[in-house]
């Protein structure tokens, strides 16, 4: 590189004072973090949330709506069922609606009010602050007890209090992979897996096995560096928000300049008889709350998951010493700038219009879903076939689908043409369970007169055990005449 005014551009990057993310020292290596919990309005609203979260993650697979999980992903069947609804692999475009709605809805809640699904919704942010750390507390002690033991020798305190943690940590993973797996393979399999040997369903064990053991890494370890290092939300988060989102942010106006002072510096303050300075008395309890380890005070920043707990210590710290609360708050880049917060603006009423018009659209196509999937289609390496007495025949395949959720039967015939022959590789009527897909070949036998230019119209009709009926075309092949 050149050098300019006598300054290496090496050497000056070298010396950067600047930390490139706030779990890296400037060396490089990982700054563990031992964030103080700070209780308030906002962590007993979160905690509820989480709680929640928790319990309804752990129903979901066990509670059944119409004889089926609330939610089951059953890959190797290729069924989805969510909310008694089943989805099939015919069903891809409803699929591909509801993922399109999903994201739409995450890209609008992160236009109006930020990354809040990162501070309260998150699996991540759940389970690490209201499972992970609260066991490490209670068998640890304190943060600033933890990091001065962590900083120190081993020892057989610091051995036996980590080995006690890892192993509940291991416990809690276990349960978590289990529900995991519920979801693919439903409480009724697993619990029956429980009390067999893995090897009876070893799959299906190394998947529990593996997920257990990114659980306890990703929890025990890894932590905070899933949201600033791995997640790719908060990449995005400068992309989908705007001076109009709402932000946690710090009021710099009201705050600065910030100095350590007490309460007889700040009553000296507020009689005038010393220059009065900012609300922010620098004592860092925003940043010691902090579970990403940010200084909010900087403003906005990639590794803010606006769990909203500098808020509740700000407040606390404010209540002290006296003054109104708010310093650290919900607000947006506009506001904090003296404007106007608006909601509706080009983007998210773009984004609104958009939600609205694929959810209906998913709405509809939902509604609008056949109770049976048909598909009639020629069996593979087949043309027609000629017979003695010159009648054609065209071998033909059923694949029909019970998408009703009960038990069902059906019968097929040909309407048209009138005089043509089926016969089915099989008996009728075709027993089909909830779900079941099964294919039936057939034979269709029609006069060769019935041939025109080497084609012809066929006209099958579907009668299901329940009264639907469902007609299905195809086009018969013969000998061209000219």
């Amino acid at each position: 590189m050149e050098v300019r005014d006598g300054i290496d551009p090496t050497e000056a990057i070298l010396e950067s004072p600047e930390d490139v993310l706030s779990t890296l020292s400037k060396e490089g290596k990982r700054r563990w973090l031992y964030p103080t919990p700070s209780k308030g309005k906002f962590y007993t609203q979160r905690l509820v949330v989480a709680w929640g979260l928790i319990a309804l993650f752990v129903a979901l697979p066990i509670i059944k709506i119409g004889g089926k999980p609330a939610v089951l992903l059953d890959i190797m069947h290729r069924e989805f069922t969510f909310f008694g609804v089943t989805f099939y692999p015919t069903d891809s475009f409803v699929l591909l609606l509801f993922m399109v709605g999903v994201l739409l809805t995450v890209i609008l809640a992160t236009a109006l009010l930020g990354r809040v699904w990162c501070g309260w919704g998150c699996p991540q942010t759940v389970y690490l602050e209201y499972v992970y750390r609260p066991i490490e507390r209670l068998i640890e002690g304190p943060e600033h007890v933890r990091a001065r033991r962590d900083q120190g020798p081993w020892s057989f305190d610091r051995l036996w209090r980590r080995s006690l943690r890892f192993g509940v940590y291991l416990v809690v993973s276990l349960a978590l992979a289990h529900v995991f797996l519920a979801y693919f393979v439903g409480w009724a399999d697993l619990s029956q897996w429980l009390t067999r040997s893995p090897l009876e369903h070893s799959g299906s064990f190394v998947v529990m096995a593996g997920t257990t053991a990114l659980i306890l890494f990703d929890f025990g370890y890894f932590r905070e560096q899933m949201c600033t290092i791995t997640c790719p939300y908060a990449r995005m988060q400068s992309v989908l928000v705007d001076p109009d989102s709402m932000i946690v942010s710090y009021d710099p106006v009201r705050g600065e300049p910030r100095a350590k002072r007490g309460k007889k510096a700040l009553a000296a303050e507020a009689a005038g008889t010393i220059p009065a300075k900012g609300d922010c008395i620098d004592c860092a309890a925003c940043v010691r709350t902090c579970p990403t380890g940010i200084d909010i005070r900087q403003g906005l920043q990639m590794e803010c998951i606006a769990c909203t707990q500098c808020i509740d210590a700000c407040d606390s710290i404010m209540d002290n010493i006296g003054k109104p609360r708010g310093l650290i708050r919900y607000t947006s880049e506009n506001s904090l700038a003296g404007q106007r917060t608006r909601k509706f603006r080009p983007r998210t009423v773009i984004y609104t219009l958009l939600l609205v018009a694929v959810w209906t659209a998913f709405g509809f196509t939902l509604a609008s879903r056949n109770s049976y999937d048909i598909n009639v289609g020629r069996v593979v390496g087949t043309t027609y076939d000629q017979l003695n007495d010159g009648t054609i025949t065209n071998r033909l395949r059923f694949r029909v689908r019970n998408q009703t959720g009960q038990s069902q039967s059906y019968t097929v015939r040909i309407t048209d043409p009138a005089n043509a022959e089926l016969r089915i590789v099989g008996t009728m009527p075709i027993e089909l369970e909830k779900g079941e897909m099964k294919r039936t070949e057939a034979f269709v036998l029609v006069p060769a007169n019935e041939i025109s230019n080497g084609v012809r119209s066929l006209t099958l009709e579907f009668d299901f055990s329940d009264g639907t009926t469902r007609e299905a075309n195809f086009t018969l092949l013969g000998p061209s005449t000219r």
